[in-house]
């Protein structure tokens, strides 16, 4: 249970900071400051939650992390689908705290969407989607595989250069996807969204859920190969 908790924390932390960020600045094509800013909260947040609840929960705060360690062999399905939940249920939380801030204090969205994921910026071509989303996260996961690996002595660093790599995949991802390569960041994001009325960001979720998860599967498979001696 105190894992679950500390994975229902750190993704409800990232989804308040990350989103809540790009909701206030923007992420379009004319906010290229809005582009920095954004990445910059998604990926220092990993930091602070990694060097928080990293020694709780691994601080995955991401299936597609959860599912890469799964198929790494670092823990069993059950403790799997109870993460993925935690995960999910974390992003609906600070989703649903996004809404109340901003509705309250009438600030406007800048996203349009709760920061949710769309395939605007590809033309809305899913299959441009899927790649941006399968690359980017196959990137992030092969290097936490990297920078956790028990084989060598990365821990004392392991939460900044996860964060840093988290950084990078966004300030490529933003323009083109949002940036999701976490399937409950995007999901949170998208359900909040439609109930709200604005139902384009459910509509291709799955993209941000597939895409994500084929990623990390790949990581873990070619990671996995590399290792080998």
């Amino acid at each position: 249970m105190k894992k679950c908790l500390a994975e229902f924390i750190g993704t409800m932390t990232l989804v308040v900071l990350g989103c809540g960020t790009a909701m206030l600045v923007g992420c379009d094509s004319g906010s290229g400051s809005g582009y920095l800013l954004t990445a910059l909260a998604f990926g220092l947040t990993i930091v602070a939650m990694a060097y928080s609840i990293g020694n709780i929960s691994g601080c995955h705060i991401n299936p597609a992390v959860s599912l890469g360690v799964l198929l790494s062999g670092g823990m069993d399905v059950k403790e799997f689908v109870s993460y993925v939940i935690s995960q999910c249920l974390g992003a609906l939380a600070g989703s649903g705290l996004l809404a109340l801030i901003f509705n309250l204090g009438n600030v406007t969205d800048k996203t349009g969407g709760f920061g949710s994921n769309g395939l605007g910026n590809v033309n809305g071509s899913a299959f441009a989607g899927l790649i941006v989303e399968i690359v980017l996260t196959f990137i992030f996961v092969i290097a936490i595989l990297g920078v956790t690996s028990s084989k060598d002595a990365h821990g004392s660093f392991a939460g900044l250069v996860i964060g840093l790599t988290l950084v990078v995949v966004h300030i490529l991802g933003i323009g083109l996807t949002g940036t999701s390569v976490n399937p409950a960041r995007s999901f949170g994001p998208a359900v909040v969204a439609a109930i709200s009325g604005n139902t384009a960001p459910i509509a291709s979720l799955w993209v941000f859920i597939v895409g994500p998860l084929v990623g990390a599967a790949l990581a873990a498979v070619v990671y996995k190969a590399l290792e080998k001696k």
